[in-house]
């Protein structure tokens, strides 16, 4: 390019850059010379010139700046070339400081992570314009890019990928590449290092849930102290068992990093849209804001139950229950707590879950009316009764099925189940709701009247406000009926609901589905459904027993009297007098003291005055004249939720006749506080022994005992690996099990996944088929894959972690708290029954039906049946079932008189021992008969060491563990008349139905779990007032310690 040309391109910049020159010169000389005061008096005051002349942003301003000054003053560099491009970097740096001063004006922070990500998108910004605008200015000498050619080079150079097509032609142009990049391999990694670190540390914390989604969409808090896989996913399938919770999230704040296994769980696409984790604490409010507890439908706070120190668990599960209610006033709380001592500090809570109170409770009950646990764990629990039914176990299909029964509410107005009951009796309501429906109304609550009433009797007559509570399969917002009126004037005969036998019936239908349409052409009872004949064995008919009908209103004279109060004289008349003076000394009152506050006062059988408790290590508990089994309860220390386990079984409404004595064997002597709580209560007594020492057990009389009671230790939570907790008290369990078969042994265990191990039977066929039918209902999302095991079934074992369930249904529930208390006599309402159970015997088989014992009940003592525990003998099918032993023909012949009779012995006692090795006994055999063949005339002597050696060998395991009992009673000095060695109930299994379907046939020994009205609901206030005059004399031996209450 000639000098002329060259000056023809430049000539109208040079007339720009003196026009320009002549307007802005004197403004840029000031603003220089400003800056550059600035910048010296900041560099004097830091008194660190050096540092600050090093510094990126220095170099720049420099760059910049110097060459306009010295353009000013030199006009033949007017022609330069300045990088103005690059003030985007000092753009950069004033934009982040832009931004913290403005989140400090307006007192608000934004996240690291923002800070970070907003820092890297500069950076990334700035690299592309630095190379877009210099690439673009030194390629005019070379092929003379465009801006936009410039731009996808630098895109394609940054992004690794290098088509090839756009490339710097010149030497400048290229080394400017050179130094992006490594600008690039510099800097970028830091920054992405940055991120990395902070996005991980805020997956420890979880971040935050947004105010946005919080003001938009519902959600629920979950306050723990440490989360684990069980917890967490009981709580899940529970909480979201409900449709209407389908669109709620979950919050988690706990305080320790989020657990591996809780992290793969919360990955799972079902879980990941709708569980948020949380690391943070219920104490700091920057933590709650975090969660929006002020926005959340409720906080539900869990203690650590695995602690060691339960007390201390209590202590921060009241800490967080306060904070959240500091700072989030309206937000329901639903408050979970261990020891009932610490249940006073959280009463604001909504709801309460005290869980040695609802334990002990429990595992009493359970002693009196078997299977409770099992019972309440059943109805706690989401279910659609879907479990076994392709079993082809006609047990598991019935007890599968009524295991779906929950309890519901409805207004009687709004019911299509009990509203045609309004005006009439609860009873008549009761009864017929069930016949014609399948469904059974349990409690009641007026409008005016804030308390659940179970059961309040046929003198409760129902209204259209009244709120019903009953159980069914499914409720009845989710029931389609359809009603059919007779055509009377058809003349069609009229028929009753289970008239039809080719018709399905109504109860089987609502039994097996979730949503049933029912066609119902008569809903009226037939008029002689009372009367029902009984064949005789000639064929000939002749009556059976008539059930009275169930009266719409009341009859007074009709209803068998309530009055337990004044059942003193029936007793002492029925007792002989040996008893009759030791039961006149029982008076029914409310205790004296109580060990914590808060307890429900109950009216109980009380002694008139103090009573020793200490049972004698060397004397016999059959000494002591004890008339009923014994109930032996297993505790490390006398904690005060014992207390709720005496109280239950001294109930006033428990027959005197029919107390059972009660020891307490525990590890460490309990305090004079919980003595002085309950010496009150007849034969109650304490020994301090542990179950793991049979003379502590023989001592404590466990072979005059009915039930065993073993209660989970607080010592054993301190294992290395959480699910070994249960270890010593499975194998001891299992050790009692086969020393005393015939002994009913209820076991509390840490975790409901040990339950396999209860009553262990290695070979055991059946227990396997159990094992794999478990695996096939977890495997289809059931939340109870573990209601088959047979000890749970039969009610042998609870575990306290599965009314967890019981806090989660009442945010849907409000009153299943106040119902399950009530069921467990906890909580004493006037006017609300209480649950007992009776036996079928052979004189009650004449009723056939649950639904003809539902009439009986309800026509003659007023009572509501909701259950059986029903007990079947079975045959559990075992590779060694039968075991033998294998001797010769001749030996066969010879001793068939007597052998025989020994190995029918030893094969019935071995039939349930499966531990025992039969080759072992075979070569054992073989050896001692080798032995007895070398001298074909054996002396006197060596027979009788022979015979005595094969007798050893034949001997089974069950034997050998009755001798050991046995020598070591006969050591105490203990009688061992009433050990029973052979009385075991290994061959059976038990099952509970909840509500079955009507057509349900009852068989001998069957025992119906029934809700009896209150005795004292109609009693005359004379008779009470009476009772309070008996009753005050007793109670003032209690006064003096009453001060002394341990809290």
């Amino acid at each position: 390019m000639s000098k002329k040309e060259a000056c023809g391109v430049l000539y109208p910049v040079n007339i720009r850059f003196k026009t320009a020159q002549k307007i802005v010169a004197p403004f840029l000389v000031q603003c220089c010379f400003t800056v550059m005061a600035s910048i010296v008096e900041k560099h004097l005051q830091l008194g660190n010139i050096w540092e600050q002349i090093f510094q990126v942003s220095f170099i720049l301003e420099m760059i910049n700046t110097v060459p306009f000054i010295i353009t000013i003053f030199w006009h033949r560099l007017r022609g330069i070339f300045v990088p103005v491009f690059l003030n985007c970097w000092l753009a950069k740096g004033a934009l982040e400081n832009m931004i913290n001063d403005f989140h400090r004006a307006i007192q608000r922070t934004h996240s690291a992570m923002f800070n970070q990500v907003f820092i890297l998108i500069c950076t990334l910004l700035c690299l592309v314009f630095t190379g877009t605008c210099g690439i673009q200015h030194l390629e005019r000498a070379g092929k003379n890019l465009t801006l936009f050619d410039s731009f996808y080079f630098c895109i394609v150079t940054f992004s690794t990928v290098g088509y090839g097509d756009v490339t710097p032609q010149i030497w400048p142009s290229k080394l400017l590449v050179v130094i992006l990049i490594c600008v690039a391999l510099v800097v970028l990694p830091l920054q992405f290092e940055e991120l990395a670190y902070l996005w991980m540390e805020s997956q420890k914390l979880g971040g935050n849930y947004s105010r946005h989604r919080a003001q938009t969409e519902k959600h629920v808090v979950l306050c723990v102290s440490s989360l684990k896989m069980d917890l967490l996913m009981d709580f899940l399938n529970e909480f979201y068992a409900h449709p209407r919770l389908q669109d709620y999230y979950v919050v988690i704040l706990c305080p320790t990093e989020i657990d591996i296994q809780v992290r793969r769980i919360l990955q799972i696409p079902l879980w990941s849209q709708r569980v948020i984790y949380l690391q943070g604490s219920a104490l700091k409010d920057q933590d709650l804001m975090r969660a929006k507890m002020d926005d959340a439908e409720a906080c539900f706070i869990l203690s650590s139950r695995n602690e060691v120190d339960r007390t201390a668990a209590d202590h921060q599960t009241i800490l967080r229950a306060w904070a959240a209610k500091d700072f989030a006033p309206n937000c329901p709380l639903y408050v979970q707590i261990l020891k009932p001592e610490n249940k006073f500090h959280v009463k604001f809570a909504d709801h309460v879950v005290c869980e040695e109170e609802f334990k002990y409770a429990m595992l009493a009950l359970n002693c009196v009316c078997p299977a409770t646990s099992t019972l309440i764990t059943l109805l706690v629990h989401t279910s659609r009764g879907q479990e076994g039914q392709l079993s082809p176990e006609q047990w598991q299909r019935t007890y599968g099925r009524c295991s779906g029964n929950e309890v519901y509410h409805i207004r009687l107005c709004d019911s299509k189940f009990f509203g045609e009951y309004d005006g009439k009796s609860f009873t008549y309501a009761s009864f017929h709701a069930h016949k014609k429906y399948g469904v059974c109304l349990i409690g009641v609550k007026r409008e005016d009247n804030k308390s659940i009433l179970l059961n309040p009797g046929p003198r409760h007559i129902m209204a259209a406000t009244d709120t019903c509570y009953y159980i069914n399969i499914t409720k009845e917002e989710n029931s389609a009926f359809i009603f059919k009126q007779e055509e009377k004037h058809k003349g069609l005969p009229v028929s009753g609901l289970y008239d039809a036998p080719s018709r399905l019936p109504v109860h089987s239908i609502i039994a097996s589905m979730g949503t049933v349409a029912i066609d119902l052409q008569h809903p009226d009872p037939p008029e002689e459904s009372g009367k029902l004949t009984l064949p005789t064995e000639n064929g000939a008919g002749s009556r059976r027993p008539s059930i009275a009908p169930v009266l719409e209103i009341a009859d007074s004279s009709s209803i068998l009297p309530c009055d337990l109060l004044s059942d003193q004289s029936e007793d002492e008349t029925n007792q002989s007098d040996e008893e009759g003076s030791v039961g006149s000394d029982f008076v029914k009152g409310y205790p004296p003291n109580s060990p914590y506050i808060g307890s429900s006062p109950t009216l109980c059988h009380l002694l008139p005055q103090k009573a020793p408790l200490f049972l004698d290590s060397f004397e016999d508990a059959k000494a002591y004249g004890f008339k009923n089994k014994l109930i032996i309860v297993s505790a490390e220390t006398a904690g005060n939720g014992l207390y709720n386990f005496i109280v239950p079984l001294r109930a006033y409404y428990r027959p005197r006749k029919e107390l059972n004595p009660i020891v307490l064997l525990l590890d460490y002597p309990p305090d004079n506080h919980f003595l002085e709580a309950i010496c009150c209560f007849p034969m109650v007594y304490f020994m301090a022994g542990t179950i793991d020492n049979l003379d502590n057990l023989l001592q404590c009389g466990i072979i005059y005992a009915d039930n065993l009671v073993v209660v989970d230790k607080e010592s054993t939570m301190s294992a290395e690996e959480d699910y070994m907790a249960d270890a010593k008290t499975i194998v001891n369990v299992q050790t009692m099990f086969r020393l005393f078969p015939s002994l009913s042994i209820i076991t509390e265990l840490t975790h409901p996944s040990n339950m396999r191990f209860m009553q262990f039977r290695a070979k055991d066929c059946y227990s396997l088929a159990l094992s794999k039918l478990e695996k096939i209902e977890r495997d289809k999302g059931s939340n109870l894959a573990f209601m088959f095991r047979l000890p749970f079934a039969a009610g042998r074992v609870f575990s306290i972690s599965m009314l967890d369930t019981l806090l989660y249904q009442s945010f849907v529930k409000d009153y299943m708290i106040a119902i399950i208390r009530l069921l467990l006599g906890l909580d004493t309402t006037p006017g609300s029954g209480y649950l007992c159970a009776m036996k079928i015997t052979e004189e009650d088989l004449w009723i056939r039906t649950y639904g003809r014992l539902f009439q009986k009940l309800c026509s003659s003592s007023a009572e509501i049946p909701i259950g059986i525990y029903r007990t079947e003998s079975h045959m559990f099918s075992t590779s060694e079932s039968q075991v033998s032993i294998n001797v010769e023909q001749g030996e066969e012949h010879r001793d068939r008189g007597g052998s025989w009779k020994e190995k029918t012995g030893y094969r019935n006692s071995t039939a349930s021992d499966q531990s025992e090795h039969p080759l072992l006994r075979k070569k054992s055999m073989q050896w001692a008969r080798r032995l007895s063949r070398k001298n074909v005339k054996p002396s006197s002597r060596a027979e009788r060491i022979s015979q005595q050696r094969l007798n050893l060998y034949r001997r089974s395991e069950r034997q050998e563990l009755s001798e050991l009992v046995k020598n070591r009673m006969k050591h105490l000095g203990l009688p061992t008349v009433g050990y029973d060695e052979m009385n075991d109930h290994q061959n059976t299994l038990s099952y509970v139905l909840i509500n079955p379907p009507p057509d349900t046939m009852l068989e001998l020994n069957d025992i119906v779990y029934i809700i009896r009205s209150d005795p004292l609901a109609h009693v005359p206030e004379d008779s009470q007032v009476g009772q309070a005059r008996c009753s005050r004399n007793q109670q003032d031996f209690g006064t003096e310690t009453r001060d002394e209450t341990h809290l």
